[in-house]
């Protein structure tokens, strides 16, 4: 299957369900998972999207993910609830607790509900964007294995540590943002070795503590936070808020997806408020239309053609994607075939090309 075919994201949704219905995971939870890995290709966030379906696959096959999700509500009181994982999907557990949140805000205008002992979950803003529809403001954070230093040190112990805010903006599509604290998410140095193209100097150092350019030897030493150390802080931040807070792990105890071996500790929070508990619906709808074409209305700087407003490159990404097909590096094409042999899915994977 050579580079430049394009694949078709439903059929692309229907091979991952597969792989992951093989390792026992109910069909419903596999296509969820399936489902987050496509969309962020959809949106462009290839470091998110099927890249990553093998380090879930192995995460089952090595048994510290379960296939089969028992949440627990270790605490249930009205506005607020706090979710033990047991080691299951990530993407399960998350998706419950945003639900859950949408739910304690429109009873209470405001829902807060922490997830502990989970794992990685894929992007954030596909969470956060649950909101939108029920007229909520969702803000996401999680923790992540170690990725960068604490300003000042040399030993990576604290996680890229993404975070989304996501609102409904009436006749636009939702204003979203979606970032890790480090001046790159981790899966975009994974993506960057995929298609054997350096990094910029200024995402990472190597293990001897020097500027690098190779992404392995980004991955083997620290990626550096976003803005120095106000990206540290945010990050610390949002782990004490996913970690600390929901009792789940925290800096070191926490393992990245991508240590497949290992058991994950992370956990999240998710906030929603009820705009209609703030002001009416309506009202702030054409409050975000104002304020978009506000922010769209500027002069334009040198070497720019349009000023975009958060979630708007990905929402006409997502357009686009689902019209012309997805494409994808050698690499990542060459690990799905991989997957779909060493599964005995290969006439499904065979399907995911579009004519």
């Amino acid at each position: 299957m050579a580079a430049a075919t394009r694949i078709d994201p439903e059929r692309l949704i229907d091979f991952a369900t597969a792989v992951y219905a093989g390792e026992g995971v109910p069909e419903a939870d596999a296509r969820l998972i399936a489902d987050t890995l496509v969309q962020a290709d959809l949106w462009g966030h290839q470091s998110h999207g099927v890249l990553r379906l093998g380090w879930y696959w192995e995460r089952f096959r090595n048994g510290v993910m379960k296939p089969v999700t028992e949440p627990e509500f270790i605490v249930n009181a009205g506005t607020i609830a706090v979710i033990d994982g047991h080691d299951g999907v990530g993407h399960v557990l998350t998706k419950l607790a945003a639900k859950e949140a949408i739910r304690r805000a429109k009873a209470h205008g405001i829902g807060a509900v922490g997830v502990r002992n989970s794992n990685h979950f894929g992007t954030c803003m596909y969470y956060t964007l649950m909101g939108a529809p029920d007229g909520c403001i969702m803000q996401l954070t999680s923790n992540g294995g170690p990725a960068m230093a604490p300003w000042g040190g040399r030993k990576k112990i604290i996680g890229t540590n993404p975070w989304s805010v996501a609102a409904p903006a009436g006749r636009h599509p939702p204003f979203v943002m979606d970032m890790a604290n480090t001046g790159v998410a981790r899966g975009k140095i994974y993506l960057a070795r995929q298609k054997r193209q350096p990094i910029p100097l200024g995402w990472a150092i190597n293990a001897a503590g020097e500027p690098t350019t190779d992404p392995q030897e980004a991955i083997d030493g620290i990626i550096l936070p976003m803005a120095g150390h106000k990206g540290y802080a945010i990050a610390a931040v949002v782990d004490m808020l996913s970690g600390v807070l929901t009792g789940s792990g925290f800096l070191s105890a926490v393992h990245s997806p991508y240590k497949t071996a290992e058991k994950s500790n992370c956990g999240h929070l998710v906030i929603a408020l009820n705009i209609e508990a703030f002001q009416p619906l309506a009202q702030f709808n054409a409050r975000m239309e104002q304020y978009i074409g506000e922010i769209k209305s500027v002069p334009l700087a040198r070497g720019f053609d349009e000023v975009f407003y958060p979630g708007e490159m990905e929402a006409r990404n997502d357009v686009a994607n689902r019209k012309e097909g997805l494409q994808f590096p050698e690499d990542t094409l060459a690990d799905l075939a991989r997957i779909a042999r060493e599964t005995g899915l290969e006439s499904s994977f065979s399907t995911v090309s579009r004519p």
